[in-house]
């Protein structure tokens, strides 16, 4: 939804205000008043590109699709914007800093997350990761076999499994989080630093929100 322009909500949509209205005669909007355009132009010079689908015709589309829809523009681009960075950020690093060390961007976050907890049970990595069990036993495995992950059946459950790093792993973790955090900084950097900490504090408050509305009960 970010690479098109979508015709102006009506005027009584919810969370809908003049800045987040999109106006097909100043498109694009040069003067800062259109979140939306702004959005679109930024994730769509490759679209621009491609003969079979122009961004023009992208956006005719998707505005006769949204034609009188009471929608929340200023939510869509949130959203929208919040996909399209996590994306972008995980290209950057497994291309810069993770390729040198054979990690992909879920590898990484499985070292990551049993490097924190130092030995944790592999339903509780899944689910810290973000990734299925059945994904995190092909990229468990491929990190045993190189020697950076160690497994051992919990004490009270056999049918149960731990996780912990080898010396290795733990050297590696060591020697490429410092390098990490610096391309975290460098992500950052067209940002003051009151902004990095409202930035951060707000993408907590919507993690903390889908946890509380995904718990069961």
């Amino acid at each position: 939804m970010s690479r098109v322009k979508p015709r102006p909500a009506p005027a009584d949509a919810p969370g809908v205000g003049d800045e987040a209205v999109c106006h097909p005669e100043r498109c694009p909007c040069t003067d800062g008043n259109c979140t939306l355009s702004r959005t679109a132009r930024a994730a769509s010079s490759a679209a621009g590109t491609q003969d079979y689908r122009t961004l023009s015709s992208t956006e005719a589309a998707v505005s006769e699709r949204l034609a009188g829809m009471p929608l929340d523009m200023p939510a869509m681009a949130a959203v929208s914007n919040v996909y399209r960075a996590a994306g972008a950020i995980r290209n950057h690093f497994e291309h810069t800093v993770l390729a040198p060390y054979n990690l992909t961007w879920t590898g990484w976050v499985v070292l990551w997350v049993v490097w924190i907890w130092e030995e944790i049970e592999t339903r509780h990595v899944a689910a810290e990761a973000g990734i299925s069990k059945g994904t995190l036993t092909g990229v468990a495995g491929t990190l045993e076999k190189r020697g950076l992950l160690e497994r051992r059946t919990h004490p009270d459950d056999g049918r149960r499994v731990l996780l912990r790093l080898s010396s290795a792993g733990l050297q590696l973790m060591a020697e490429l989080f410092p390098v990490f955090n610096k391309q975290e900084a460098q992500v950052v950097q067209s940002l003051s630093a009151d902004e990095v900490q409202v930035l951060a504090a707000a993408l907590r408050k919507i993690v903390a929100n889908m946890e509380d509305t995904s718990a069961p009960g």
